[in-house]
């Protein structure tokens, strides 16, 4: 699987971005998809996730009622819709595809996954 981000961009306070992810080389509905993120000196951490399926997602407390996590009909692409951005926001965003045995699994930690985009790198100004 090859995943290729992007999206990011230089964004104001209050702001949006929409962050995407296309997916090649396998058949989707069979990998739980996420978005981790990684800030300067700080650790990569989980920021969203959804089911092979599309119909079930998590989020970090942090960007809950923010960010919207989805997948198209043919589930190739991922997409991280951010709205209402901060400055606690910038960071370099990875997307992340991991095989799974039922389409209803969600994966949230980055261990579960195997496969990582590139990251596209997020900055939001004050």
């Amino acid at each position: 699987v090859q995943l290729q981000a992007c999206g990011g961009g230089l964004v104001q306070a209050r702001g949006s971005l929409r962050l995407s992810c296309a997916a090649s080389g396998a058949t989707l509905s069979h990998y739980a998809m996420g978005w981790f993120r990684q800030a300067p000196g700080k650790e990569r951490e989980f920021v969203a996730a959804i089911t092979g399926s599309g119909d079930v997602t998590k989020y970090v407390d942090s960007v809950k009622g923010r960010f919207t996590i989805s997948r198209d009909g043919a589930k190739s692409t991922l997409y991280l819709q951010m709205i209402s951005l901060k400055p606690e926001d910038s960071a370099v965003y990875y997307c992340a595809a991991g095989w799974t045995s039922s389409t209803r699994v969600i994966k949230t930690t980055a261990s579960q996954f195997k496969y990582w985009g590139q990251g596209t790198e997020v900055t939001v100004s004050s």
